[in-house]
């Protein structure tokens, strides 16, 4: 569990430093006992080795033999007990953007996917002694978390009608599950996800070209059937004015005739050479 400490201001012992060299320094050329000389010396030496100081967002682990004595997250200039070890844990937000790696998603289709995530260390003991490597920690079990999340979810859906999430078109919900997913496997590193997000999705090569053609053939065909869809709606209204306002009486073959050179004209994706009948339907 972390704890604080709070150590000593180091201007105070930069004072108590000083007088102790000034003396030792004093005492060489009057030829006081020997003892006192050394004893000077010695104690500046100690006290010197324990003045640290700390920058801002940042913090020391102190500990003593072993022993956790405490957390210092306390910016500024500092002595504590020279025999203090003071481990530096930073404290500021990181980025980190993992390498692209093959992943097989919900269907078995091989992707390549990569993700940022902006993180740092909440809580300073558990960096400093659940794990051995903290940010050799966050790398793994961001790549362990990609792998989990993308075998959860498709690429994406092929089918109109099916509304599943996929890991291209709902990526919002894919982020706050990515970022759900590292702060569960993180906690015992005591490190914060502050953001995660996918910052590389593409089929892999093997399969991004066969891909790409079935995108392809499925706009046309949605382009094609919202282009038969509004044909349809124009030829009905065409037929329903000409018959309201008298224009002409169609008989049934004659209204198949322009309903099927309507279609043509409408639907045709070049444009259509108009032919003029000099005679009459039936000759």
């Amino acid at each position: 569990m972390e704890k604080s400490y709070h150590p000593k201001s180091g201007y105070l012992f930069l004072l108590v430093f000083g007088a102790l060299l000034l003396l030792g320094i004093v005492s060489i050329p009057n030829q006081w006992h020997p003892a006192i000389i050394l004893l000077s010396f010695l104690s500046a030496i100690l006290i010197g080795i324990g003045f640290f100081y700390i920058d801002p967002n940042s913090s020391r682990v102190i500990t003593l033999f072993g022993k956790y004595i405490g957390t210092v997250k306390d910016n500024g200039f500092f002595w504590a007990n020279p025999f203090f070890a003071k481990k530096k844990i930073s404290l500021r937000a990181r980025n980190f953007e993992s390498d692209r790696i093959k992943v097989n998603d919900k269907r078995g289709n091989p992707i390549l996917i990569s993700v940022i995530t902006v993180w740092r260390v909440e809580n300073a003991y558990k960096a400093a002694f659940e794990v051995d490597d903290y940010a050799s920690f966050v790398k793994l079990q961001s790549d362990a978390a990609v792998r989990s999340l993308v075998g959860q979810y498709s690429y994406d859906n092929f089918d109109d009608h099916q509304t599943e999430i996929t890991l291209r078109s709902g990526l919002q919900e894919i982020n706050h599950s990515l970022e759900s997913a590292l702060a569960e496997r993180l906690a015992i590193a005591g490190i914060q996800i502050m953001e995660a997000r996918i910052g590389y999705l593409a089929y892999a090569e093997e399969i991004a070209s066969a891909m790409l053609k079935r995108q392809q053939a499925e706009a046309i065909v949605a382009a094609r059937f919202k282009i038969v869809e509004g044909a349809v709606s124009m030829v009905d209204m065409a037929i329903k004015d000409l018959s309201t306002q008298g224009i002409i009486e169609l008989d049934p073959e004659r209204k198949a005739s322009m309903i099927s050179n309507l279609m043509i004209v409408l639907c045709s994706d070049k444009e259509v050479a108009p032919v003029i009948n000099a005679g009459t339907l039936y000759h």
